[in-house]
C-alpha cells in the first residue's frame, strides 16, 4: 500500500467535494498505518510524509465539509511544541 499512495500523492489545494476529501483522508490514514508498520529506527521519511499527508487530507476534508454543509469536525490537529 505504501507505494501506491506515495505515487498518487495528495494536492494541498482544498477539494470542495466532501466525499472525495473523506476518501483521501481515509487513504492517508491507511498510508500512515502502513508507514508505522514499516517504521525504521531514527528519522523515517516515509512516516514523516505519511504524517503530512494525514494533516493535509484532514484539513481538506474539514474545509470541504464546512463549505458544503456548514459543519465542522469535533477534533483538532495537535499543535507543534
Amino acid at each position: 500500500m505504501l507505494g501506491a499512495i506515495a505515487i498518487v500523492g495528495y494536492p494541498k489545494a482544498m477539494n470542495a467535494d466532501p466525499e472525495l476529501a473523506l476518501q483521501k483522508l481515509v487513504a492517508a490514514l491507511e498510508f500512515h498505518l502502513d508507514a508505522c508498520r514499516q517504521k525504521r529506527s531514527g528519522v523515517d521519511e516515509n512516516l514523516e510524509r505519511a504524517y503530512e499527508m494525514v494533516e493535509d487530507a484532514f484539513l481538506n476534508y474539514e474545509e470541504a465539509l464546512a463549505a458544503a454543509h456548514d459543519e465542522y469536525l469535533p477534533i483538532a490537529l495537535a499543535e507543534d511544541e
